[in-house]
């Protein structure tokens, strides 16, 4: 087994320090060890390139390789030109080895044709554990009829075979098989960087509200989870695995009503509360909801705040209102729970004005860390379908700091990337002159660093600002009442 997200092709992330073990492929090894098959596994996270995964080959010599990327890394959601390339060459490897490919992930999802002409006999399309254990146990003749499986037909087109049933009782489902990879360099880079070690849990699996950016290849509209003594004791084997902190890759954490307030309970009994952090919906965190964070052991909340601007929101069709971030993230301070936001510029029908009440939102609030982005149209979303006529051939960002505007948005590429530098100046800078969080010398490095690089990149927008396109009114399809209100999926049987 293996997947593709190799951190040394995305550099903005392996500067960041904070390498993310794949959750969601170590447990498709467990479910497939669980079937009886012997499993090797490549963790292409933190390798020097795709020839270790045919190094791994020459010494295990498989039947097949699976290709499994870890759907509960946001990053494996965006489609990045490097890790399809990296997922090319390993399926190229694998043939030329006479191996089977079969690959599995939202990339796959998306678009099965681009790995199927790789090399790949199939993809597994969406929730893909099951689908893949299947296909490994059918003989050649009934393979291409597993549900979720999407092949290449006689005529060179698709062959589909029926979508797979959803997984409803996720506690079904093994736990990661954490012993087919190495932690220990994950161990030293987390110490180094960062005097922790954090690994990843997910309790639930999707999300049932309608933003219409946001790509749901995998889960659909659906919303399931495990039960919380479950989570639980996934959480007590990462302490005993030397843990001392948790990433909970959940796309929304304790949408359940009395979830949370369990999973408290459970690892209190457990002596397994550690620190973490989780995303959230500002109107998710009134008080009763903090409290009981804080109980399980919540640290950082990071909030889909995406615009300080009411009408672009709207048009997302996110449900929000900017108050209620204001509120969330108010709040959340009171009770000792550091925020982050994360930000996305370049929306249809986005104004300078709007980018203006973005930024000033971020200085008021000022959250103890952002992450920005633009708005990317990937396949299968409202967002994409809106704006796919005005795309050109390049489809896809390179790595995550790529920032391409994809789409005839506001301006260029460029001015995004100098919006990007000039934001994360003025919230830098903004934090050196309101906290203590350096000592007076220190600080005044900071005022001056940021000060200066505010300048030159507000000089960089007025230069990049003259390719300026046309800026076009975007109604929501949902008001912002319907789109708050979240709604499962007929195909994917789940309970919010």
């Amino acid at each position: 087994m293996a997947q593709s997200y190799f951190l040394t092709f995305d550099r903005k992330l392996e500067m960041a320090g904070q390498p993310v073990p794949p959750l969601g492929s170590l447990i498709c090894a467990a479910v497939l060890r669980d079937r009886g098959f012997e499993v090797s596994f490549f963790d292409a996270m933190l390798a020097a390139s795709e020839s270790g995964c045919g190094a791994r080959m020459d010494r295990f010599r498989p039947d097949v390789l699976v290709i499994f990327e870890d759907n509960f890394n946001y990053l494996s959601k965006m489609c990045l030109v490097r890790m399809r390339q990296a997922a090319a060459a390993m399926i190229g490897m694998a043939r030329r080895r006479g191996i089977e490919v079969i690959v599995a992930g939202s990339d796959a999802s998306d678009d099965p044709l681009f790995f199927l002409a790789a090399g790949a006999s199939a993809v597994a399309k969406g929730e893909g554990e099951l689908t893949v254990a299947d296909w490994l146990e059918a003989d050649a003749g009934s393979r291409a009829a597993v549900p979720g499986i999407v092949t290449v037909a006689d005529g060179g087109g698709l062959r589909a075979a029926p979508p797979r049933v959803p997984i409803r009782d996720l506690d079904s489902l093994p736990s990661p098989a954490w012993e087919l990879i190495d932690l220990e360099p994950y161990r030293r880079i987390w110490l180094e960087r960062h005097g922790r070690l954090s690994l990843p849990v997910a309790t639930s699996r999707g999300c049932p509200f309608h933003c219409n950016w946001c790509a749901k290849p995998i889960w659909g509209q659906r919303y399931n989870t495990v039960s919380p003594s479950r989570a639980a004791r996934e959480v007590l084997a990462l302490k005993e695995l030397g843990a001392t902190h948790v990433n909970i890759l959940d796309d929304i954490f304790g949408l359940k009503p009395g979830w949370t307030d369990s999973f408290a309970a459970e690892l209190s009994g457990l002596d397994a509360v550690l620190p973490f952090k989780c995303l959230s919906r500002a109107d998710l965190l009134g008080d009763s909801s903090i409290e009981t964070l804080v109980k399980a052991g919540c640290e950082t909340v990071w909030i889909g705040a995406e615009s300080g601007s009411q009408a672009v929101l709207d048009a997302m069709e996110k449900g929000v209102a900017v108050e209620a971030i204001r509120t969330a993230a108010r709040d959340l301070r009171r009770r000792g729970v550091k925020v982050g936001f994360f930000i996305q510029f370049g929306y249809p029908g986005e104004t300078h004005e709007d980018i203006e009440a973005t930024i000033r939102l971020i200085e008021e609030v000022l959250p103890e860390d952002i992450g920005i982005s633009v708005s990317y149209p990937l396949p299968g979303t409202r967002f994409h379908q809106r704006v796919r006529h005005e795309m050109g051939e390049r489809r896809h960002w390179r790595d995550s700091s790529d920032l391409a505007m994809l789409f005839e948005g506001l301006h260029g590429t460029r001015y995004y990337r100098w919006l990007h530098t000039y934001t994360h100046a003025r919230f830098r800078l903004a934090r050196s002159l309101r906290t203590r969080e350096a000592g007076a010398i220190r600080r005044l490095a900071r005022i001056v660093r940021y000060g200066s690089l505010r300048a030159l990149a507000k000089a960089a927008l007025a230069l990049t600002s003259r390719d300026r396109l046309s800026v076009r009114p975007w109604s929501p399809e949902l008001s912002r009442g319907a789109a708050a209100t979240p709604s499962l999926d007929p195909a994917g049987p789940g309970k919010v």
